[in-house]
């Protein structure tokens, strides 16, 4: 698969969107779309995702549109989806668990191989079939099992030291969920997943709109 480069990170972050809906409209046994029909189940302008997808080579013909089935595949390769990802979940609370569970990850070469923790109490236990472990063996499990993704579930106090273990061990990146600004080398990827600033942005919007809506009155 040939590497594009200068692709913005807007663009890259609607990929997963196209990714999701197409694979919807497969299910649905559709086997073609077009520009148009995308927008309105993307929220995206039809011009927009030609735009995006022009980023990368053209996959549509004039007049017939997508081949749905060939645009999720090679979204997917734009994405890395063809290959297998060993993950390892550090924090076995709720969030951890929820991840660990959480089947579609599986589904898309996510395999989590391990989940640390420093409770005493539930190390040995198993989520999802998967066994829950001392932190103290993380460095050693990254390094003897081809670890590539880290998944930070911790407390904001302790997502700093799992990181400096998940990149000291070679992971290539991390998924943070603590609610902390991680430092890393620049060659460990760094994707960050603040809940509470994504409840703000909703509180925001809900503001935004009453305040807009009280106006009209």
């Amino acid at each position: 698969m040939e590497r594009f480069s200068n692709i913005s990170m807007a663009v890259v972050r609607r990929l997963p969107k196209y990714y999701r809906y197409l694979g919807e409209l497969l299910n649905n046994d559709i086997k073609r779309v077009s520009s148009q029909e995308l927008s309105k189940i993307t929220g995206f302008t039809a011009s927009q995702i030609r735009q995006d997808l022009n980023c990368f080579g053209g996959f549509g013909q004039q007049g017939y549109g997508y081949n749905a089935e060939e645009l999720h595949r090679e979204i997917g390769k734009i994405l890395g989806l063809d290959r297998l990802y060993r993950t390892v979940i550090i924090g076995a609370g709720n969030l951890g668990h929820a991840i660990a569970n959480y089947s579609s990850f599986d589904k898309s070469g996510f395999k989590t191989q391990a989940i640390f923790d420093v409770d005493p109490k539930i190390i040995g236990e198993k989520v999802s079939n998967v066994e829950v472990l001392h932190l103290d063996k993380l460095e050693s499990f990254i390094m003897q099992n081809d670890i590539t993704i880290g998944i930070i579930c911790t407390p904001k106090a302790y997502a700093q030291d799992a990181a400096d273990i998940l990149v000291r061990g070679g992971v290539k990146g991390i998924w943070n969920f603590a609610p902390a600004d991680l430092k890393v080398s620049d060659d460990v990827i760094v994707e960050n997943v603040n809940l509470i600033e994504s409840l703000f942005t909703v509180s925001y919007l809900i503001k935004e709109r009453e305040e807009t809506n009280s106006k009209k009155r």
